[in-house]
């Protein structure tokens, strides 16, 4: 099924008349980028944890962590609850030791949670360039960039399509680095016959933010084979505190008592949030199929366009498509910020991932990057839009978005008549 393909022998065809196409015709109603997929079992969960009287962290978020570490079928792992994925990588770098005075290697295209945690510990981030087909980090270049003071380093697995386990632990071993995995996107993924996040890493940390495959609304989960990493996340996590309220109420000791060991964070998952996790997770699996559906369609739709589609899973390495990012060709007549407006105009909502962090004013001045130092990045920069995607999106809205694409970027043909 296509939209309005252009025929460039038809159009150029002489002594023919050819209808125009209408430009940029307004859709039924607006498409949102991404929509939490949120069923009445959700609200339901969260209702009876609300009438339970446990607000802040308690039972469910127990029980989320120990469902999480099911899920990805290690029992060796350890899962710690938190309130944003960025608290997991803060919480990760600080468990592992990396401090002052040593550099982590991070990719230029993230987030700017990625980078800023570095500073919390007082390391240094060092930038390199992106992977030309996946954007994801690229070894070869974080290879150049390793230093006697480099201590780890933290990849990100871009749009939901892991960077090869394989190659990465590989990296680090040479190396002798500790991995701490963004996988914030990477949920639920399988990569070399393992779920992303299953313990080949030293921390693996997730994001369960609103747009998220599953989502707590706010919130995010450290994942570990570290028995002390995972212990000293979980205390703190909550001010340094040795037992939390759950854990004092569960125990036999005076529940008033309780030790602080560091000066520490306010980094927990509150349990309504926890509740809502849980049943989200139970749906991950037919969530994440409903939005590799999704980007089948568009791959099918939006085929022969002036578009650099995404890459699509290998056998071995799976896909998360928690974004479906396209790259504007040389062949568009149209800027990308041009095709942003014009999608907007048609009530299709987009957005942009990432601006490289070479290109912002903070990273760029406090690091004095170049972006000529990151060719891969800074070129693609002004080609990339993320098209709406979200399991409980519609046929029809992916219909909608594909048809209004095909308007934008295939101009309308006026008639020719023949010359008298």
């Amino acid at each position: 099924m296509r939209y309005g393909l252009r025929d460039d022998h038809v159009a150029k065809t002489r002594n023919q008349s050819i209808m125009p196409v209408t430009a940029h015709p307004r859709l039924d109603g607006p498409v949102p980028f991404a929509r939490p997929d949120i069923t009445e079992t959700e609200i339901q969960a969260m209702a009876d944890a609300v009438r339970s009287g446990w607000l802040t962290t308690g039972p469910n978020a127990a029980s989320l962590e120990n469902e999480f570490k099911r899920f990805l079928g290690n029992p060796n792992l350890e899962a710690v609850a938190l309130n944003s994925a960025t608290a997991g990588l803060h919480l990760a770098l600080e468990g592992l030791g990396i401090g002052p005075g040593d550099e982590v290697i991070v990719p230029t295209w993230t987030f700017t949670a990625t980078a800023e945690v570095v500073e919390y510990v007082g390391a240094t981030p060092v930038f390199v360039d992106s992977d030309p087909e996946t954007l994801n980090l690229d070894l070869e270049a974080a290879n150049r960039a390793v230093t006697r003071r480099t201590r780890a380093i933290i990849p990100v697995h871009f749009a939901g399509m892991p960077i090869s386990r394989s190659a990465l632990s590989d990296f680090a071993c040479v190396h002798g680095l500790v991995v701490v995995e963004d996988a914030a996107h990477a949920f639920p993924v399988m990569n070399e016959g393992r779920y992303v996040g299953d313990g080949l890493s030293e921390a693996v940390v997730f994001s369960f933010y609103a747009t998220k495959t599953m989502t707590t609304g706010e919130g995010g989960m450290l994942v570990t084979p570290d028995v002390e990493l995972a212990r000293r996340a979980r205390m703190m996590r909550l001010h340094g505190i040795n037992r939390d309220a759950f854990a004092r109420a569960v125990s036999h000791e005076p529940a008033w008592h309780y030790n602080v060991e560091a000066a520490g964070y306010k980094y927990n998952l509150p349990d309504p949030l926890a509740a809502l996790g849980r049943v989200q997770l139970s749906r991950a699996i037919e969530m994440r199929a409903a939005r590799e559906r999704i980007a089948a369609t568009y791959s099918e739709l939006l085929a022969g366009l002036p578009l650099i589609l995404p890459t699509a899973a290998r056998e071995d390495n799976g896909h998360s498509w928690h974004l479906y990012v396209v790259r504007l060709s040389e062949l568009a007549d149209i800027s990308r910020d041009e095709f942003i407006e014009q999608l907007t105009d048609c009530g299709i909502s987009t957005s942009v991932h990432f601006i490289p962090l070479h290109l912002q004013p903070y990273w760029r001045s406090a690091y004095q990057l170049r972006s000529e130092d990151f060719p891969v990045a800074s070129a693609a920069y002004p080609t990339v839009v993320s098209l709406p995607i979200f399991s409980a999106m519609s046929r029809d809205q992916v219909d909608r978005v594909a048809r209004t694409i095909h308007s934008v970027l295939t101009p309308p043909v006026t008639s020719l008549r023949r010359s008298t």
